[in-house]
C-alpha cells in the first residue's frame, strides 16, 4: 500500500501543485478519478497493465490486458466519470497463448517467492505487473530501489521459456 501512495503522489500532487485556474483543478480531479476507477476494476490483475493520459476532458487509455472484457470495462468506467468527454482506448489485448499463460504464472511464482521482491506482491494491488506477449516479458510498475529493480529483472530472465525481459519498473525514491 505504501508503494501505491507514492505512485498516487506522483500522479496527483504535481498536477495539484500547478493548478492556476479552475480548469487545472478539474484536470487534477480527472487524473485522480481515472486512476482510481482503473485500479478498482474487478478483473484487473498482476498480469495486466493499465495506464492513461488526461488532456483536458479527453482521456487516452494505454497498456496491455489479458482479457478483452477488461479493455471494454476500462473504457466504460472512464466514460462514466463526470467531465470526461472522449476516451481514446489504445489498450492492447494480449493474444491467447497457453505458453504465455505458463510463463506468466512461472514469473509470478518466481518473483513472489524471492525475499525482498515478495513484498511487492503482498498488496491488494501489486506494484509490479507482469506482461507476457509471445514469450517476451515486460515488468511494469514501481519498486523502492534500483537493487529491487535489478533483482526482479534477473529473476524473471531466469524463468524457463522467457525469451527477453524488458524492465520498465520505475524506482520511487522516498
Amino acid at each position: 500500500m505504501q508503494h501505491l501512495k507514492h505512485l498516487l503522489a506522483i500522479l496527483v500532487v504535481p498536477a495539484l501543485a500547478f493548478c492556476q485556474s479552475p480548469g487545472d483543478k478539474t484536470q487534477a480531479r480527472l487524473v485522480k478519478e481515472v486512476g482510481h476507477e482503473l485500479r478498482m476494476l474487478p478483473y484487473y490483475t498482476v498480469f495486466d497493465d493499465l495506464a492513461y493520459k488526461v488532456n483536458g476532458s479527453a482521456v487516452t487509455l494505454l497498456g496491455a490486458v489479458t482479457k478483452p472484457t477488461l479493455k471494454s470495462d476500462a473504457e466504460r468506467v472512464v466514460k462514466s466519470i463526470e467531465g470526461v468527454q472522449t476516451v481514446n482506448n489504445q489498450i492492447e489485448v494480449l493474444p491467447l497463448s497457453p505458453n504465455d499463460d505458463r510463463i506468466r504464472i512461472a514469473v509470478y511464482r518466481t518473483l513472489a517467492s524471492k525475499p525482498g521482491i515478495d513484498r511487492y506482491f503482498r498488496q491488494a494491488i501489486p506494484s509490479i505487473h507482469i506482461i507476457v506477449n509471445n514469450g517476451n516479458v515486460a515488468l511494469m510498475g514501481i519498486v523502492d530501489n534500483q537493487g529491487d529493480k535489478d533483482r526482479a529483472n534477473i529473476y524473471a530472465s531466469g524463468v524457463p521459456g522467457v525469451f527477453k525481459v524488458v524492465n520498465n519498473l520505475q524506482v520511487i525514491k522516498a
